[in-house]
């Protein structure tokens, strides 16, 4: 009970967020993609490099960042997979637009490269340039 309670205490401290001055709030999100296709292979880099100019960057032109990254998760069978996999990570604002934007993103890559899930990581942050 008391791991529960810090972890409502460390949410509500994240919701609460306070900027300093010459900072805007953001949300910060980082999505990752699975590289293992089912029966045929893994996504290529130049599979991936499409997916990044043609499908995330019209929506998030104004700046993203990309990484190869190395993972595991336990698919919905219980079957352990470790896979390379590629990284996002976009900062936002919090609207309605930019929410399906990323769904759009999770969507679209779960049904062209037959994957199960793309793992979503949202976050309150404070930015400047």
């Amino acid at each position: 009970m008391t791991i529960l309670l810090a972890g409502l205490s460390a949410c509500a401290n994240t919701q609460s967020l306070g900027c300093a001055p010459g900072e805007q709030r953001s949300i910060s999100e980082t999505l990752f993609f699975g590289r293992d296709i089912q029966m045929s292979g893994e996504v290529s880099d130049e599979q991936w490099q499409d997916f990044v100019d043609n499908v995330i960057t019209p929506r998030f032109s104004q700046g993203l960042s990309v990484w190869p990254v190395y993972g595991q998760w336990k698919m919905a069978d219980g079957t352990i997979v470790q896979e390379k996999s590629f990284a996002l990570h976009v900062l936002h604002q919090n609207s309605a637009a930019s929410n399906q934007a990323i769904e759009e993103i999770m969507s679209t890559y779960k049904t062209r490269f037959q994957q199960e899930a793309v793992l979503r990581v949202k976050d309150s942050a404070c930015i400047s340039y």
